[in-house]
């Protein structure tokens, strides 16, 4: 078995990531500590600075990225004085004059969202997860990711009209089209960008875990087994743990020596498990497979 390397350093991002050579990283996944939030663990970062406070640490992440890399940037926008923040949406604007190119924009639906009620909005149930890259050619790996059909398929392929086998094109005059009969004898299809994902039920001792099947989905989606994994705002040291388990090698860091000793803990138990060959779960495809629905069809290459 080739040795992976799970490295857990302490610090500034900004200030470690000077210590790593250009082109190294495949995928960076991370939820950066959001505006005004979590002001007791990080101090908070006022919204009207968190774009000049942000794009140092980009520009790190934009030279140790590979040109044919990914970067996805958990991050969700407040509301102030009764309204949406625009600190997200100036970051993605200021990201792509830096050199970023926003390639496509993933939704965590949080199947699980702390119930609530507000006089002027509903609970959040969603969070953004931005992809980014240095380049239009990057690594994809989609068949990782494919889910089960559904049990529309069951009902739905068992009689096709003359519209299923070839293809009918949308009588709303939107320029889609599908043929059904191309799902025959297919099992798995391609998901959507929605994920269907409960929040973590236990924080693992932080303010902010994200859940594990979410950096899951996304380094089997972006990188193969030997890959380098980053997170630069790693907390409890989730995206190494998973990157461990699924074999590829990681870099965590975070500015709190807690969380730093954390997460070398989660990941020495990690590889205590990986050594003893225990076999590494799917929690994904079934998680997502349950709100494929009808009307899958290829989408069109842009």
């Amino acid at each position: 078995m080739t040795k992976l390397i799970t490295d857990i350093r302490c610090g500034d991002c900004l200030d470690i990531l000077k210590q790593f050579e250009a082109d190294k990283f495949d995928l960076i996944i991370t939820s950066p500590p959001y505006a005004d939030s979590r002001d007791k663990t990080y101090g908070g970062i006022k919204p009207e600075e968190y774009v000049e406070w942000f794009l140092p640490r980009a520009e790190e992440f934009l030279r140790v990225l590979k040109p044919t890399g990914t970067f996805i940037l958990n991050i969700k926008e407040k509301a102030v004085n009764g309204e949406r923040h625009t600190y997200v949406l100036e970051l993605i604007l200021a990201l792509r004059k830096q050199g970023w190119l926003w390639t496509e924009e993933f939704i965590w639906h949080k199947k699980n969202c702390y119930p609530g009620k507000w006089p002027n909005r509903f609970r959040d149930a969603w969070e953004r997860c931005l992809q980014f890259n240095k380049t239009k050619k990057f690594k994809m790996f989609q068949d990782e990711v494919r889910v089960p059909m559904g049990s529309w398929a069951e009902t739905r392929l068992k009689s096709l009209g003359k519209n299923d086998v070839v293809r009918f094109d949308s009588q709303v005059g939107s320029g889609f089209g599908k043929n059904i009969a191309n799902w025959l004898d297919r099992d798995l299809a391609y998901p959507t960008n929605v994920l269907h994902l409960a929040t973590e039920s236990s924080n693992k001792k932080h303010s902010a875990a994200f859940p594990s099947a979410l950096p899951e989905w996304f380094i089997k989606l972006f990188t193969e087994p030997g890959d380098w994994v980053l997170d630069p705002f790693s907390g409890s040291g989730t995206t190494c743990e998973v990157a461990e388990k699924l074999r590829r090698n990681s870099v965590g860091i975070d500015i709190l020596p807690e969380y730093c000793e954390l997460a070398r803990s989660r990941t020495q138990e990690s590889k205590t498990l990986l050594f003893n060959e225990r076999p590494i779960q799917p929690v994904m495809a079934l998680e997502i497979g349950q709100y494929f629905q009808a009307g899958v069809r290829k989408s069109d290459e842009s």
